[in-house]
């Protein structure tokens, strides 16, 4: 009885590695540092799990409160994942003082080798406290990223 209960806990912990895998992106170029991840299920329509990541906008100064950003997993508001994209869209609202303020990150890229995805990120940053013009438009950094998954 035994001998079936051990092998039945191995096979249950062998399908569990294969069950699921991650997707992770970072970039530290001269306008932004940022390192994001995620769990992904196989198979369910491969949902996310335990999305976290760090943001920093190199050019706002030190105690303002859009330099650093923490994402977790409400953030993750879109992905997409096959074997010839990884496409993320991640969302954090700041509020302070009654007036919010907001940075996306949007990651577009493709697929340049098994598990290895090269492309391009834009962040846009709305700065309430900032739009003198109130005309809505957030400034927009870009810049090339390198993503992998498995």
């Amino acid at each position: 009885m035994r001998t079936i209960i051990c092998v039945a806990m191995l096979l249950a912990s062998a399908c569990t590695a294969f069950a699921s895998g991650g997707i992770w992106c970072n970039v530290d170029d001269t306008a932004v540092t940022f390192d994001v991840g995620a769990g992904v299920t196989r198979g369910m329509g491969g949902p996310t799990f335990n999305f976290r990541g760090d943001l920093e906008i190199k050019a706002r100064p030190a105690g303002d409160g859009l330099r650093k950003t923490v994402f977790e997993d409400s953030n993750l508001t879109q992905y997409w994942l096959d074997d010839k994209e990884l496409r993320l869209n991640i969302y954090h609202e700041h509020e302070a003082a009654n007036a919010f303020s907001s940075v996306e990150l949007t990651i577009l890229t493709k697929a340049s080798d098994e598990g290895v995805y090269d492309g391009q990120y834009k962040l846009a940053v709305y700065d309430n406290t900032a739009d003198i013009d109130k005309d809505g438009k957030p400034a927009e950094l870009t810049g090339k990223v390198s993503c992998g998954a498995e």
